[in-house]
């Protein structure tokens, strides 16, 4: 009796321990199912996903509606390092077509010297009456400044205004290192101890390392004609003459040298010419990115313009944009200077824009020239 008890109970705690055996692996397969599945959603989710946005993508890029496409373009083509983000999608034709409909038409008269009329706020006593906003903000107590610092804020751009009181003080800067490697703004500008400094024209770059080693066309410091190459891109001069008016058009270097021009960079598209904004066809074909502009007012202020860009809410400003500013502040003759990372101001030896490289971070890179406002000590 006793041993039939004994095997009932091996019986029973033998069923026990399937049961229980059972029981972790239902458990277990019910978690494996529950994961698979998990993971399954995942990754039907994230299908679904990617096919949404390739069918957005493709239908951005390919599709009917054609102001993506170039705006795509055109940001892509003007860039010296993302060219490859157009050259992907499209072939050399449909590039060539969206750039036609998309260009900046420039005055083919150059700049006339004639009308503009320097001013001396300083020492003017009579009580100034400000047309609008924008001329109070340029023209409200200059006495004793030798420049001043507007910020600027626009439809999916920001940046800095420099105001110039003395366009004798304006000069060109380059990289001590020419031909050789570009330099960053900032050491250019301590170098020649600069209250303010921008950058200024573009430079070669074959193997689009962005060294920064050798500006493109005309450049000339101090008086020093520093290269002479030809340039057969938008703008062309953009300088200063020996009676400090700044001067826009399209001269060799033996005209630059006839006309007097002391300091001078070679960029475009020029956006103002004699009061004159240029005629921007379609978005201009430079797309939206961070730019630099200088500019003089018929009074002789020099126009120092820095926008910031290449964020989500704050992609930068297009060639419309540019002549906008300008003319709300009053430039009577302003041209587009190198743009995208380049852009840069720099004000007692620190940057104060934000310039954003290609890799996305918070920088800047070498540049070749720059134009700045000399301490009153160099005159």
């Amino acid at each position: 009796m006793k041993d039939r008890k004994i095997s009932l109970n091996k019986e029973v705690e033998k069923e026990l321990l399937l049961e229980k055996k059972e029981l972790k692996e239902n458990i277990k397969n019910r978690k494996k199912n529950k994961r698979s599945k998990k993971i399954k959603q995942f990754f039907t989710f994230n299908f679904v996903l990617v096919s949404i946005c390739c069918f957005i993508g493709l239908f951005l890029l390919y599709g009917p509606y054609s102001g993506f496409r170039e705006w795509w373009i055109t940001t892509a083509m003007t860039t010296m390092t993302h060219q490859y983000l157009a050259t992907w999608f499209y072939d050399d034709e449909t590039i060539d077509a969206v750039l036609a409909k998309n260009t900046v038409i420039e005055s083919s008269t150059p700049t006339n010297t004639d009308l503009i009329e320097i001013v001396d706020y300083g020492s003017n006593e009579e009580e100034i009456t400000y047309a609008n906003e924008f001329e109070r903000q340029v023209l409200e107590n200059p006495n004793n400044e030798d420049y001043k610092i507007i910020d600027i804020e626009g439809n999916g751009y920001s940046g800095y205004l420099a105001v110039i009181y003395d366009p004798s003080r304006v000069h060109t800067v380059t990289t001590k290192y020419l031909n050789s490697r570009g330099e960053y703004l900032v050491d250019m500008a301590k170098r020649v101890d600069a209250l303010v400094a921008i950058n200024g024209g573009g430079f070669i770059d074959p193997n689009f390392d962005s060294n920064g080693a050798t500006p493109v066309g005309i450049t000339v410091s101090h008086g020093v004609m520093l290269t002479s190459a030809s340039w057969n891109g938008s703008g062309g001069i953009i300088g200063f003459t020996e009676d400090n008016v700044l001067v826009l058009g399209k001269y060799s270097s033996a005209q630059v040298r006839a006309l007097g021009i002391r300091d001078a960079v070679t960029f475009g598209p020029f956006l103002i010419v004699n009061g004159e904004p240029s005629e921007v066809v379609g978005n201009g074909g430079w797309g939206d990115a961070p730019r630099t502009v200088i500019g003089q007012r018929k009074d002789g202020i020099v126009l120092f313009l820095v926008i910031d860009g290449r964020t989500v809410s704050k992609p930068g400003a297009d060639m419309d944009d540019l002549i906008e500013i300008m003319q709300n502040y009053g430039a009577y003759n302003a041209a587009n200077l190198d743009g995208g990372t380049s852009s840069v101001m720099v004000v007692n030896g620190e940057m104060i824009n934000d310039p954003i490289d290609s890799t996305g971070a918070h920088k800047t890179r070498w540049i070749s020239s720059g134009f700045y406002l000399a301490p009153e000590e160099e005159e």
